[in-house]
């Protein structure tokens, strides 16, 4: 999840929890955004000192900055060395989404077009997901503080990044990228109950507290990122931290980990830590349940 700070700039328009049907006249302007430097990468940051990563990525940040201008979503026209670096990350992904991804996710991979040999781009996945469900994705150019980032959820936007990680640790990355952006979060968004969902999380952080954010971001973290659901007898991965990462899914299915029925309290009270493999994971029984368990926690705020 992109975290920083708690503050919210996303406009406060007057939205019924049950609206899917977003129109564009609905959505706040997109240029009011807080965003980190994007040159102000971390020292664990691979490539925090390759000058021409960094170059790169910046151009990458500015087709995102001129997309919250103009609202038209502008390809990247990626490298080899970033098409290797995907096609590494991909394909090593690919075995082991055949034995641990939800059903679903592995159907939802294909209809979008997600491929092991080449990068997507965000245009088209953006196109197909407003024909399935409504969802709209926007180009972003760095990190976007809590309360911002979720509550562009309640108006069926995902807010993602176009650029990739740095070649020399593809199987690591420190922030949000293409890989974990197109891999891990996008196909989740053509279920029309995961969709509700994210809508539903995302109206929760417009309207939340401080102590309701918190709650809201741990949700946030043990199911869109780190969930597990049930399927036929089985439990899959559907998080989207799992999915993009190797490490992280073969964790998940290993005996180091206690895999826990979904409950709403415990999960909202379950404090974690972003860089440590998770020693414990939630499972829902459907998407369709934990929309609903969902609707009810926000109806309450």
């Amino acid at each position: 999840m992109h975290t920083e700070t708690a503050g919210s700039n996303v406009a406060e328009i007057e939205f019924a929890i049950e609206n899917f049907q977003v129109e564009d006249a609905d959505l706040p302007e997109f240029k009011d955004m807080q965003f980190e430097n994007i040159n102000e990468l971390k020292l664990d940051h691979p490539g925090a000192n390759d000058e021409e990563y960094r170059e790169r990525r910046d151009h990458i940040a500015g087709l995102a900055r001129k997309f919250r201008e103009t609202g038209v979503i502008t390809d990247v026209d990626y490298s080899p060395r970033e098409q290797r670096v995907w096609r590494y990350v991909a394909e090593e992904l690919e075995e082991l989404h055949q034995r641990y991804a939800s059903p679903f996710y592995l159907r939802a991979k294909k209809e979008l077009g997600i491929r092991t040999d080449t990068i997507p781009q965000l245009s088209e996945m953006n196109r197909r997901l407003r024909e399935l469900t409504g969802f709209r994705l926007a180009p972003i150019e760095g990190l976007v503080e809590t309360r911002g980032f979720l509550s562009w959820l309640s108006y069926r936007v995902m807010l993602c990044t176009q650029y990739i990680r740095h070649h020399s640790q593809p199987a690591y990355t420190p922030e949000p990228d293409i890989v974990h952006e197109s891999i891990g979060h996008i196909p989740m968004f053509t279920n029309p109950a995961f969709a509700d969902y994210s809508q539903f999380v995302g109206l929760g952080a417009r309207i939340a507290n401080d102590k309701q954010l918190e709650e809201l971001g741990r949700l946030y973290w043990f199911t869109v990122e780190f969930g597990l659901v049930e399927h036929e007898g089985d439990i899959k991965a559907y998080g989207a931290g799992l999915l993009s990462s190797f490490g992280e899914l073969e964790h998940a299915f290993s005996d180091r980990v206690e895999r826990r029925p979904f409950d709403l309290e415990q999960v909202i009270n379950h404090e974690y830590t972003y860089s440590d493999m998770q020693p414990v994971l939630y499972v829902i029984p459907s998407y369709a349940e934990l929309k609903e368990v969902t609707r009810k926690y926000i109806e309450s705020f």
